[in-house]
């Protein structure tokens, strides 16, 4: 027997789902149940994930939102028919230390990117370092990310950055609207690299980091690595899966990039 722990978020949709489907099931506690299953959208879902991931369970997402990349669909199908037959995914989030003008810190997961935005009207100057190694000694723009093959399809692919496949073993480096080196295009490094950035000038050119959905501000260094020791399982639907959303999300960026080749020729 399967025990699940629901949660949903507070959208009407969402709301009406969980009236449905405590009507059918027992609500266990996170510690006692085998699933975690979240109503809502992706952002819940990321919420959710940083919330319960150290219960070390699977999550099952039905999604009430809009596209529900990390979701699936709302079926009449039996929930717990659905659940013995969903593929598994395992992902490893990024996990960032923050240090601020103040000296301040903030530890925060993300688990699909961690962005570093200008604050101010001032363009951001960045220095990124792999390790010892300076990839790039002065960035200016409006910020850079750092994405997981996970959240390579959202804000990474918006800001031209590179889909990785999920066993890629890969991380994402991407500028954000890059004036010098304007070419610089970011670059992709092994999931065993430790990342930091720093902010060239803290007092004239403020920047905040942002976890998904969780924000630190006035930035001075970011530390960013991948935690291979957190395993976050995700159950998705056969014909739902994350690797076919991110194929099917690579195969409309090539066929976009054609179409705006044959345009302009």
């Amino acid at each position: 027997m399967i025990k699940f722990h629901f949660t949903f978020d507070r959208t009407k949709k969402a709301q009406h789902l969980k009236y449905k489907i405590l009507t059918k099931h027992k609500n266990y506690s996170p510690q006692l149940a085998n699933i975690i299953v979240v109503g809502g959208g992706d952002g819940f879902m990321l919420r959710t994930l940083k919330q319960y991931a150290n219960f070390k369970k699977p999550f099952y997402g039905i999604n009430c939102g809009t596209y529900g990349f990390l979701m699936n669909n709302i079926t009449k199908i039996d929930l717990e028919k659905k659940i013995k037959s969903a593929r598994k995914i395992n992902i490893n989030p990024l996990f960032l230390t923050a240090i601020n003008k103040s000296k301040k810190k903030k530890r925060m997961m993300a688990i699909n990117e961690v962005s570093l935005f200008r604050q101010s009207k001032q363009t951001a100057s960045l220095k990124v370092k792999i390790g010892n190694k300076i990839i790039v000694k002065k960035l200016v723009g409006d910020g850079v990310l750092v994405s997981t093959p996970a959240g390579s399809t959202a804000y990474n692919l918006s800001a031209s950055g590179p889909i990785l496949n999920l066993n890629s073993g890969k991380i994402a480096i991407t500028p954000i609207s890059p004036f010098r080196p304007r070419r610089w295009k970011g670059k992709i490094v092994s999931n065993k690299s430790k990342i930091e950035i720093k902010n060239l000038d803290c007092k004239k050119r403020p920047i905040s980091a942002v976890a998904d959905n969780i924000e630190f501000r006035n930035i001075k260094f970011l530390f960013v690595r991948v935690n291979k020791k957190l395993n976050i399982t995700l159950l998705y639907d056969k014909n739902r899966s994350l690797i076919k959303k991110i194929k099917s999300e690579e195969q409309k960026k090539t066929s976009n990039e054609k179409k705006f080749f044959f345009k302009n020729l």
